[in-house]
């Protein structure tokens, strides 16, 4: 009885102890976590599923973005062929010059073909649209699908050696054109139209000039920057074809170039001498030229230079400068030098001489070309003074 007193008096002190409300809580608890168990949680989460899966594709319906929001980049394809192909597949079209022998003077005659005589000093002809390709860059030159070279259609129609009758050939190239517009102008001008005009690739307005230069009957050509030996203390200027360079990178310079203007024969080096010392690196240039159908000239600046052998090889039609006329920018100076070339012509049968686009060279070029005794020599085109040959 005791024991029982005592269990029973426990009992009720733990109840008193217990806080109000304790017990009932439980029950509801336990009531709630039941109902929560007994939910169909698998036909929920299914359910889920598929009302994303059905919320997703009426978003994709309605906005009608097939990438479905992920970030994407446009890059262009060009629809433009290879001109590789194309190049080589003409390659083998005859050319509209007639080389002359290889111990003879280095002269060419343009062929009587109606495409050269009419593109000459023309611009912009319907001709014109099948001797290039458009790049995002701009147009870029090539062989047309008839064979026709740019250096041919553009070339100003020159004399034969027989119409010379003895006379010595002269040819003068004025360089660095296009960076001043009214040195330009007046070069375009004021010199004969024998002379030959060579633009920097970097020029704001060359369309409109080389449009100028070419209907006044002016031959042209474009300066491509090589890389010299103290570069970059010394650098051309943008886009400048350098050594040790994937070839890949050199080509892409070499096409942004090349599209800057068009109608033009050929390319002529700007500095260089390590470039074209360099037979690794220029070799894929002057192929590429070759391809294209222009011509090089070299302006003599460097004795290293690989591009004698390297246009041989690629049939490019090559020429080299026979001296700088205006390193002394003077007019006294100049003129010595302009008569030095005269005995170069003298002794050989021909010469090439280059000026810079400076006022006084250009002046002076005037009056002496007006004064040049046409009985002994004839002013004459680059292209005259080209030679071709093929490999051996």
């Amino acid at each position: 009885m005791r024991t029982a007193s005592f269990g029973t008096s426990r009992t009720m002190t733990d109840e008193l102890s217990t806080p109000l409300g304790r017990k009932r809580r439980k029950k509801r608890t336990g009531l709630r976590s039941g109902r929560w168990m007994a939910l169909p949680w698998g036909r929920i989460c299914a359910a889920l599923v598929v009302l994303a899966g059905l919320g997703i594709g009426a978003w994709i319906v309605l906005v009608d973005d097939p990438q479905g929001g992920r970030p994407v980049a446009d890059a262009p394809v060009s629809l433009e062929p290879d001109p590789n192909p194309v190049a080589e597949e003409v390659a083998s079209a005859p050319a509209a010059v007639t080389p002359l022998a290889a111990d003879g003077p280095s002269i060419i005659t343009i062929g009587e073909t109606t495409s050269s005589q009419d593109t000459a000093g023309t611009p912009a002809t319907d001709l014109e649209q099948d001797l290039f390709e458009m790049t995002e860059n701009g147009p870029l030159p090539r062989i047309s699908n008839s064979g026709l070279k740019p250096y041919e259609a553009y070339a100003r129609p020159s004399i034969s050696p027989q119409a010379a009758g003895g006379r010595k050939l002269i040819a003068v190239v004025i360089s660095g054109l296009g960076l001043s517009d009214p040195t330009t102008r007046e070069a375009i001008s004021a010199l004969p139209g024998t002379v030959t005009l060579a633009f920097a690739p970097y020029g704001s307005n060359l369309d409109a000039l080389t449009d100028m230069a070419r209907a006044d009957g002016h031959e042209i050509m474009l300066e491509v920057p090589l890389e010299p030996f103290d570069y970059p203390q010394n650098d051309p200027g943008p886009h400048t074809l350098l050594v040790e360079q994937p070839t890949r990178d050199n080509l892409e310079k070499l096409y942004w170039l090349l599209t800057r203007m068009t109608g033009y024969t050929g390319v002529i080096n700007h500095m260089g001498a390590r470039f074209t010392a360099s037979a690794v690196d220029f070799s894929p240039i002057m192929e590429e030229l070759g391809m294209r159908g222009l011509a090089y000239l070299d302006d003599g600046s460097s004795n290293r230079s690989v591009a004698p052998q390297l246009a041989r090889q690629n049939g490019v039609p090559y020429a080299r400068v026979d001296s700088a006329i205006d390193t002394n920018p003077s007019q006294t100076s100049i003129l010595a030098a302009l008569d030095a070339l005269k005995r170069t012509a003298d002794e050989r049968g021909n010469a090439i001489g280059i000026l810079s686009a400076l006022p006084v060279s250009i002046r002076t070029l005037s009056e002496w070309a007006d004064a040049l005794d046409q009985e002994q020599y004839l002013l004459v085109p680059v292209s005259a003074l080209s030679r071709t040959e093929a490999t051996q």
